[in-house]
């Protein structure tokens, strides 16, 4: 097999629809479009959600929650992906962003106490939960707050 004896697969390739090309095409006068609506027309389409000047299905819908605007966002992670670093690293926002433990650099970090610590580590953090912090202790590292 040459490079230029290769072809698509048969059913990979369609040929253009043309419309608009005569009664004799199938596709010709109204060209797939109907007859003489909306949307029939160039530009012709309701704007989305528009049901006709009925009300539409998002404003039937009730009010449902609330959406706190000062609320504050943490990049959280628990402490058994600390165990990762070597004995007696110091931990801080920026390293575990620069190891991609957590996704965006400019969040807060709160600590979880969810698995097991065996490093013995200097972790500072803008928030600690009362487990992780017991964790750190426990095995002599240090859980400082920013």
């Amino acid at each position: 097999m040459k490079l230029h004896e290769l072809k698509p697969v048969p059913g990979a390739t369609h040929a253009r629809k043309r419309v608009g090309r005569g009664t004799g095409s199938g596709t010709g006068k109204t060209a797939g479009s109907g007859h003489n609506g909306q949307n029939a027309r160039s530009g012709g389409k309701v704007r989305l959600g528009f049901e006709g000047g009925q009300t539409r299905f998002f404003k039937r819908l009730r009010k449902v929650g609330f959406t706190n605007q000062n609320r504050k966002e943490f990049a959280i992670i628990n402490v058994d992906a600390l165990n990762q670093y070597e004995d007696g690293t110091v931990i801080t926002p920026e390293k575990l962003y620069a190891d991609r433990l957590i996704s965006k650099s400019g969040l807060a970090v709160k600590i979880l106490g969810n698995g097991t610590l065996e490093r013995k580590l200097t972790v500072k953090a803008h928030k600690f939960t009362a487990s992780a912090a017991e964790k750190i202790q426990a095995v002599g590292g240090s859980a400082e707050v920013i």
